[in-house]
């Protein structure tokens, strides 16, 4: 009796011990956010209002507010302040009707849908529409067994327009009270958008997504159908212009934001400018649901990685950095952006007497030649290693405090926060490795690396089983020919 209850703790620890890696799911919505996210959300009901909790608390990351008061231009979360609430429309329920997508033969384009379909959102809507050439071959597109997972299915309806890419018409429109429009190019389809918008009574909220906008040259052009729009007071809208469409994914660049019909060719997108297909669905989506993006055209510009030097880099890289979510960063870069932060780093040389770039050049010349060559190289190696190491950790940390968060506030957490983070750390390293490659503007695909991982350590998990039963065998004094208890040993190293 004694071996057997030996014998069920082994077996016991070794299924909990390899389960508990998967007891967290990718933070990956929170940003395309994602994201290293400090913040957990949660709709408020009186204003649709997303709120988002910092586990860092009021005071941000550790370390911000040791200096008294730092150089914004060195160190930018002493600029950015905790993640807040931010205002959310009021109005993001009933019908939604999406157009221009689905008619490729070569995508699902089930990605917009799923953004307006987020349980993390302000969306409530409790009808989504498709409005195709071909509803019977869009059923078979979005039709799908992650659709069904994350309820699309029980909102998702079709409507196919009475002639190949025709707008809807105004009886279509009937009780619909949002639309996401896909223009293309074309604004005279915007203008065509104004007029039927103008014409619907129930419709509340328009988003248009024009792409190709490298190729629009007439600014008189863009302001006139953008003023279209802005004539109907019943209507709330928002316009995104990006250029050149790639398949780069979502996140993996920062961006500036400009205005779009202001009647400035200084705003129109340069001939070569692209934009990633998913950052710019994720844009519209977002912009759809905020407050601050109501009346508002934009033109979203990628900014390279090789561009650090660059305002909206550095702002957009320190608002992932400091636990922003992507609503969150939309707002910031939204109502502040760029023009805030080059304010601030003004204010703060107007209120320090700062040392020259001059004076910093020699001083880091003089400490470089005090320096062995040989011995700067491995410190610069080992700061640069440790820097990232504990960059990862804390994200991974911030992800798994997030996940205990959403797991507790839903009363299914029988561990502390601790127990609970060391359960998943495995899984919160490999979001923090992730999260900090997508932040340093390195190639990741998140989809292929989590089925990857997955993979691991569902591997890892049956080794541990095996060697279990083959520790069962041994302890009960019989030999198990198949699983040795030391099988595997070897094979750990290359996983």
């Amino acid at each position: 009796m004694k071996i057997q209850s030996i014998a069920t703790a082994i077996l016991s620890l070794a299924a909990s011990t390899s389960t508990s890696a998967f007891t967290s799911t990718s933070f990956r919505k929170a940003s395309a956010s994602a994201s290293a996210s400090a913040s957990a959300s949660a709709s408020v009901s009186e204003s649709n209002t997303k709120l988002f909790i910092s586990s860092w608390g009021a005071k941000g990351p550790p370390g911000r507010y040791k200096e008294e008061d730092p150089n914004p231009a060195q160190k930018i979360q002493s600029y950015l302040k905790a993640p807040e609430p931010i205002p959310a429309r009021s109005n993001l329920d009933g019908t939604i009707l999406v157009s221009g997508w689905v008619n490729n033969k070569d995508r699902t384009d089930q990605t917009i849908f799923n953004f307006l379909n987020e349980e993390e959102s302000a969306f409530q809507f409790t009808k989504i529409i498709a409005f195709v050439n071909d509803a019977k071959f869009a059923k078979k597109r979005l039709i799908s067994r992650s659709a069904r997972y994350s309820g699309l299915l029980d909102k998702l309806d079709f409507t196919q327009a009475e002639t190949e890419d025709a707008l809807p018409t105004a009886a279509q429109l009937e009780g619909v009270t949002s639309w996401v429009a896909n223009a293309g190019s074309s604004l005279d389809t915007v203008i065509a958008v104004s007029k039927l918008a103008a014409a619907s009574p129930d419709l509340k909220n328009v988003a248009v997504l024009l792409t190709d906008g490298q190729t629009i040259t007439d600014s008189s052009a863009a302001k006139d159908a953008v003023d279209q729009l802005a004539n109907d007071p019943s209507t709330t809208f928002t316009v995104v212009t990006v250029g050149a469409i790639t398949e780069t994914p979502e996140g993996q660049l920062a961006y500036s934001i400009s205005d779009f019909g202001n009647g400035d060719e200084a705003t129109l997108l340069p001939s070569n400018a692209t934009y990633s297909r998913d950052e710019s669905l994720r844009v519209v989506a977002e912009c759809l649901g905020l407050e601050s993006a109501c009346n508002k055209a934009m033109v979203f510009t990628e900014v390279q990685s090789a561009d650090v030097n660059n305002t909206a880099y550095k702002l957009v890289k320190g608002l992932r950095e400091g636990g922003y979510t992507r609503p969150q960063e939309l707002h910031h870069m939204i109502e502040k952006g760029p023009v805030a932060y080059t304010k601030a780093i003004e204010d703060y040389k107007t209120r320090v007497p700062s040392v020259t770039p001059q004076d910093e050049w020699l001083a880091q010349k003089q400490k470089e030649l005090d320096e062995n060559a040989a011995d700067r190289k491995a410190r610069i190696a080992k700061d640069y290693e440790d820097a990232k190491i504990n960059e990862i950790e804390s994200i991974a940390r911030e992800w798994a405090k997030r996940e205990y968060f959403r797991k507790a506030t839903s009363g299914d957490m029988p561990y502390s926060e601790e127990e609970y983070i060391k359960s998943v750390w495995e899984r919160a390293l490999f979001e923090g490795d992730l999260k900090y490659r997508m932040l340093h503007g390195q190639e990741t695909d998140e989809r292929k690396e989590l089925a990857e991982f997955k993979k691991k350590q569902e591997k890892k998990k049956a080794m541990m089983l095996e060697r279990a039963k083959a520790a069962l065998n041994q302890a009960l004094g019989e030999d198990d020919a198949l699983v040795p208890a030391n099988k595997g040993d070897d094979d750990d190293d290359d996983e």
